[in-house]
C-alpha cells in the first residue's frame, strides 16, 4: 500500500497549504478539488503531473491551483 497523497495548493485563500488526499492511488487522484471555505466553497484544479513518485522520494504530492469560490 502507497503513502498518502498529498494535494500542493497554489492561490487563492489556502495559498501554499498541503493537504492529504482521500486516496492512495495516482489513478484515483481527482482533476478538481472542492473544499469548504467560511460560507461557501473553494475550487482547486489539477495544474500539473505529480511529484516525487518514486519509492524513496519523499511523499507524493500533486500540484492544484485556485480556481474559483462559490
Amino acid at each position: 500500500m502507497a503513502d498518502t497523497i498529498l494535494a500542493r495548493l497554489a492561490g487563492g485563500p489556502l495559498d501554499a497549504q498541503i493537504i492529504p488526499l482521500d486516496t492512495d492511488d495516482l489513478d484515483a487522484v481527482d482533476d478538481e478539488l472542492v473544499l469548504p471555505w467560511e460560507q461557501g466553497q473553494l475550487i482547486y484544479r489539477r495544474a500539473g503531473d505529480a511529484e516525487n513518485t518514486g519509492p524513496h522520494d519523499g511523499p507524493t504530492t500533486v500540484p492544484y491551483r485556485y480556481d474559483a469560490q462559490i
